[in-house]
């Protein structure tokens, strides 16, 4: 399907669907670093544009005649590490709706943080996308279910122009896994570390975390361990002189980005990039899914047709 990448940020979404078939046309967004990070890894064009000037955009965007658009709005105003509040970046969800409704893809996918499920700019979103004919699948998905070594609660709104609400549902349950994925069973003993810090955002919660688990989410900052980190009762070992946070290669590896990914960018730039994007894994995850619906109801079809003739 020809697919266009709106907010796309370093190429999560892009990559994870470019990886399950999809045919990425073009890709915008109106951060620079993550636009050239884009354009490194990518050969198709990315667009340094502000998707809140909507006319601009529909005419822009619509050259590509996409069969799909995908994106995630920018989701820190919805943020449990934000101050959960909606401010002037809310309004790029409603954006992403009014592109939609005015360009009509057969599909569209919308990620973002869970909490967005509940805000004010969805329920506005929600409302263009039902007035335009799109049936819905909305979902709150767990990355450590969908081939992500990591805790990361995304939600997941997936249009399909004229289909039933929760067209989707049995195609996304039927290839949840049982099991979270472990750091360990993705990296085996690549790390060299059985536990690992990451930074809490207070000091009521752990900072140690083992390979044994999935990492928790991974954020847009990586600190070292600070010297008045004295440790948590939920640590599963104490601080010690050898204890690291994971390094920002890892941490991109963490969001199931390939080695050979190139990062671009200084180095708060590239965490914000890595925090910020899509793991490529559960963004494959959609994709096969979207692509299972469509080959049964291609089959479907096919064979009503046949029992006709």
């Amino acid at each position: 399907m020809k697919t266009v990448d709106l907010f796309a940020g370093s190429g999560g979404l892009s990559l994870g669907f470019g990886n399950a078939g999809f045919l990425i046309l073009a890709a915008y967004d109106s951060w620079k670093p993550a636009v050239e990070c884009y354009r490194a890894n990518f050969s198709h064009p990315i667009f340094e544009m502000d998707l809140g000037a909507i006319a601009e955009s529909i005419k822009h965007i619509s050259q590509w005649s996409p069969d799909i658009i995908i994106g995630g709005p920018p989701c820190q105003d919805f943020s449990h590490a934000g101050k959960r509040s909606e401010g002037n970046k809310a309004i790029l969800t409603t954006s992403f709706a009014n592109i939609i409704a005015h360009i009509r893809p057969k599909w569209f996918v919308m990620e973002n943080v869970d909490r967005a499920f509940k805000s004010n700019a969805y329920k506005q979103a929600r409302e263009i996308f039902k007035d335009t004919g799109y049936g819905l699948t909305e979902r709150i998905l767990d990355a450590s279910l969908c081939g992500v070594p990591q805790y990361r609660k995304r939600f997941f709104c997936v249009g399909l122009l004229k289909a039933r609400d929760g067209f989707l549902d049995s195609f996304l349950d039927s290839s949840l896994s049982g099991e979270p994925l472990t750091v360990r069973d993705y990296f085996a003993d690549e790390l060299g570390v059985h536990y690992y810090y990451r930074h809490p955002r207070n000091y009521n919660r752990r900072g140690i975390f083992s390979i044994d688990e999935p990492a928790p989410t991974v954020r847009g900052v990586n600190r070292p361990v600070p010297k008045g980190y004295q440790g948590h009762p939920n640590d599963p070992v104490p601080v010690t002189p050898a204890l690291r946070p994971l390094t920002t290669m890892e941490r991109a590896r963490i969001q199931t980005f390939p080695s050979t990914f190139i990062w671009k960018g200084n180095k708060t730039e590239i965490e914000q990039m890595i925090g910020n994007a899509v793991p490529v894994k559960l963004a494959e995850f959609i994709a096969h899914a979207i692509m299972s619906f469509k080959n049964k109801r291609v089959h479907r079809s096919k064979a009503t047709a046949n029992l006709r003739a």
